[in-house]
């Protein structure tokens, strides 16, 4: 007898923004994805301390700019003091200050508020699984940016990663989402995941934006 699937892991999510018009409504629309429970509503960075600490929280969607403490410096405190929370930026903004001032305070994943109801609920999970998703806006800027500044030294890529991993690599370093580069090179979103897990751990690569500094770094872009 086939035993029924298992049900997808419920994430807990706090939704921060300090426009109740924005924040309201958004945290209505996850909650209607089946696998997400928005457990609080938060107007600035001061209210998300005070909920992840009430917790347990998984993932804290997180606006930029907002009043008593900002995105950026909350995003910091709870990579300081809840690393076990991951942060999805959804903000307005997409200028380099604000992405690498994020991605640098340990924001797992930055989209702007131009991204669906999917992409987000995407976001999300993803970030819960140690993972980092970028708006392909962002990914193209920040590879812009890295490419016009002089690159800090880093370690070469190590010899035991295999030709499919370099490849995989080489695709982050063009900006590409997981699901392009799974098109790209014909096999499954899973695989592709594996791929990743696998090299940014030979590789010592901690999140998207570092592999894109050793990619152009390794010459792979």
């Amino acid at each position: 007898m086939t035993e029924p699937a298992a049900e997808p892991k419920r994430l807990r999510v706090v939704v921060a923004d300090d426009q109740a018009a924005v924040r309201e409504p958004l945290a209505a629309v996850l909650a209607l994805t089946g696998d997400l429970d928005v457990v609080a509503a938060a107007a600035n960075g001061t209210e998300v301390l005070a909920a992840v600490a009430a917790g347990p929280v998984d993932v804290v969607l997180m606006d930029l700019r907002m009043p008593v403490m900002d995105g950026t410096e909350t995003t910091r405190r709870l990579a300081e003091e809840h690393p076990e929370v991951a942060v999805v930026v959804l903000t307005t903004f997409a200028d380099d200050e604000s992405i690498l001032g994020a991605l640098g305070a340990g924001a797992r994943g930055y989209l702007t508020k131009n991204a669906g109801r999917q992409d987000i609920a995407r976001a999300i999970r993803a970030a819960a699984a140690g993972q980092s998703v970028l708006d392909r806006e962002v990914q193209d800027r920040l590879l812009a940016t890295v490419r016009t500044r002089a690159p800090a030294p880093a370690r070469p890529l190590p010899e035991d990663l295999t030709p499919r991993e370099r490849e995989v690599l080489a695709l982050i370093g063009q900006g590409l989402p997981n699901r392009a580069i799974a098109q790209r090179l014909f096999v499954s979103e899973a695989t592709v995941k594996t791929h990743i897990n696998n090299l940014f751990a030979k590789a010592g690569i901690r999140d998207r934006a570092d592999a894109v500094r050793r990619v152009i770094a390794a010459g792979l872009a």
